[in-house]
């Protein structure tokens, strides 16, 4: 499509969005409330960019959360400008711009060719050998603790304290021990060389910190930033587009701090304070017409919302009519709670003619969907659970996944612990015990400690020859990858450790093992794609970086496409909308949940709140149960206190409502005309 084709509408945009888009000059905060079409704005603004302020386009970058966010914004652009003009763009989030900045510097960063990122079960293995040194026993004590360590170095690797800054704010016993933990993490991954998530963004920090000239080189490459989500960024990202937008400030990003609600996982709201005191000349626009939701819906929203403390202050609008109001269901028991639910749902597919999917089960915590999909599934109603498992948290596929990462860098030690024995190959627990305490002695990886005369004089003679037999079989498959295509490699890989009767031997029934086998085939049909599309992902270890990035299987298209009803928690939800929303289990100690009492928890789940209500386009249900059965015994429940902040002109209570002999003859009339209509086609 020619350019002339693919235009700017300026009518798609109201006098607000407009402006944000025509911004130059000084940074811009764009404080975009729920539905207000931030996204639009952002690929609009590139689009402007690039024809009107004749940028060239890679001089331009985009930068958010997700993959799919990510993939999204891609799509809107490509919409709007052909692919001369959009040549050399960034769209990506994060991590992937970390990655791309660590692969191109890191030599400066001490690094060599060919380094794995490892995820959070390879951190939790290595977290664990460096815990069983200072500890006589595991015990389930201790294995708390590591998990404690583990979430604690991540806070402080988003926060940009280092290990030897660690040990000053540290504390208590779990944070001094985590210190020291810490420190020999990251040791470990620097022999290994590897670096974890987390890395993704603090190495390139350090690295335009200590080195002026290559900040000074991605100044000048990415001279025109945008970051969505801003209130979701943390103390490392922050720092990082600071230094990437330099003296220049040309810097726009998209925020909203009512819908900041990942303070778990490091994020600081309070950046957006950050950037008025850091940037004197920006400039604020505020969305607030939204888009998405009917006027009682945001009106209580609203409501709700204004019992926070705001840094700047906003209120949603929408010209898409009153509609209907927010019906609230008290229940007597959680069954009678998702019997209700499904009530709805079913009055709502027979009278209004919805299809599922229109529909939405929302919850704080991801444990409220079992009773909600057993019922679901007793009555016959198609349903998806979102934010599942992941594709690459499955067995199998880590498995293979982790042979590739052996074979594109042998210092991958929790790549070599995975496979070493993945078939058996009778290598035993006390050869890679005293592998693993050579290797510490000598500051080796354990694939080349293995291979030495000195650990070959501590262990027996079969156990030398089997490690062998295994090292030199992935030397001979890393000296292939040179020359076979990627996926000719998995191929080989595959059928060389006679996986699928692997596969057959260890699943409980032949069914699930042709079920992970249809997994491994989906890696080597997707390393295919990968290496055909080329754009930097032509050779094997391109591709395990690619592929270590990627978070849920949000590739299945056809799961997207089906007519089911989608159940998902409240953090799930957010960036998402469906014209019929049912927010259950809205009961003390679950919304807001027993945990996040304290502190600035309350306000944190208040905008938890906030964003499932704004998912609902239409009409909005919000449940709770009178009693639930905790420990066999049956416990009082009370509402949610949030309940008492919606305003009570916009709700239905169900236990009060009072039905006119009008509204039944016209609920009434509404069931035979969808009868007949049905019985029709």
């Amino acid at each position: 499509m020619s350019s002339q084709n693919k235009t700017l509408s300026r009518p798609q945009l109201n006098p607000q969005q407009q402006a944000a888009v025509e911004h130059m000059g000084s940074p811009l905060l764009v404080l975009a409330g729920a539905g207000s079409g931030k996204t639009r704005v952002i690929t609009q603004k590139i689009a402007w960019l690039i024809r009107q302020a004749a940028i060239d386009a890679k001089h331009i970058a985009a930068i958010t959360f997700t993959n799919k966010a990510a993939r999204e914004m891609k799509q809107r652009v490509s919409d709007l400008l052909d692919a001369e003009e959009g040549r050399g763009l960034t769209v990506s989030t994060f991590h992937t711009l970390g990655l791309n900045i660590i692969r191109r510097e890191y030599k400066t960063l001490g690094y060599k060719a060919g380094f794995s990122i490892f995820d959070a079960q390879d951190t939790t293995t290595i977290l664990k050998e460096l815990a069983f040194n200072e500890v006589a026993a595991e015990n389930e004590t201790e294995q708390k603790n590591d998990d404690d360590a583990k979430w604690i170095i991540s806070r402080w690797k988003n926060d940009f304290i280092t290990p030897e800054q660690s040990f000053d704010i540290a504390t208590t016993p779990h944070e001094i021990r985590a210190a020291k933990l810490y420190r020999s993490y990251q040791r470990q991954l620097k022999a290994y060389n590897a670096i974890d998530f987390d890395d993704l963004i603090l190495l390139p920090l350090q690295l335009f910190q200590n080195h002026p000239e290559i900040l000074k080189k991605w100044q000048n490459k990415l001279r025109y930033l945008m970051v969505d989500e801003y209130q979701d960024t943390n103390t490392c990202q922050y720092q990082l587009i600071k230094l990437l937008a330099g003296a220049r400030k040309e810097l726009t990003v998209v925020g909203d701090d009512d819908q900041s609600i990942y303070a778990w996982r490091g994020a600081r709201p309070e950046n957006l304070v950050q950037l008025q005191q850091d940037y004197p000349t920006l400039n604020v626009i505020k969305l607030e017409q939204n888009y998405r939701s009917t006027s009682r819906i945001l009106q209580s929203a609203n409501t709700l919302i204004a019992n926070n403390p705001h840094l700047i202050e906003k209120n949603l609008w929408s010209a898409l009519g009153e509609g209907e109001k927010i019906k609230i269901m008290p229940c007597r028991s959680a069954e009678h709670e998702i019997e209700s639910v499904i009530g709805e749902i079913m009055k709502y597919t027979f009278r209004d003619r919805a299809e599922y999917k229109d529909m939405a089960i929302l919850y704080r915590s991801n444990h409220q969907s079992r009773l909600f999909e057993r019922y679901l599934r007793e009555n016959n109603i198609p349903y998806k659970v979102s934010g599942g498992t992941s594709f690459f948290a499955r067995a199998e596929v880590k498995d293979i996944l982790s042979y590739l990462r052996l074979i594109g860098n042998s210092a991958d030690d929790a790549a070599f612990l995975r496979v070493v024995n993945t078939p058996k190959r009778s290598i035993g627990a006390s050869t890679l015990e005293k592998l693993g305490e050579y290797s510490n002695e000598r500051h080796i990886s354990l694939f080349m400690a293995s291979q030495e005369m000195g650990f070959a004089q501590r262990v027996s003679k079969k156990a030398v020859k089997r490690l062998e037999q295994f090292t030199w079989w992935i030397r001979e498959l890393a000296q292939a990858s040179l020359e076979l295509a990627p996926h000719e490699l998995v191929q080989r890989l595959v059928t060389e450790i006679a996986y699928e009767d692997w596969l057959l031997n260890t699943s409980a029934s032949q069914k699930m093992a042709e079920q992970r086998m249809e997994n491994v085939n989906e890696i080597i049909d997707w390393t295919r794609r990968l290496y055909d599309d080329g754009d930097g992902k032509e050779s094997l270890s391109e591709i395990i970086s690619h592929m270590s990035l990627m978070d849920l299987l949000e590739r299945n298209q056809e799961e997207e496409d089906t007519n089911a009803i989608s159940l998902m928690t409240m953090h799930t939800a957010k960036g998402l909308e469906f014209p019929y929303v049912f927010i259950v289990g809205a009961e003390e100690d679950i919304l807001p949940h027993a945990n996040s009492l304290e502190d600035d928890g309350l306000e944190e789940e208040r905008r938890l709140a906030y964003v499932a209500i704004t998912r609902a386009q239409q009409q909005l249900t919000i449940s709770f149960a009178k009693t639930r059965n905790r420990f066999g015994e049956k416990t009082p429940c009370e509402p949610s206190r949030f309940l008492e902040e919606l305003p009570e002109e916009h709700l239905e209570w169900t236990d009060k409502a009072v039905v006119s002999q009008e509204q039944l003859q016209e609920t009434a009339q509404s069931y035979i005309s969808n009868l007949q209509s049905m019985l029709e086609n």
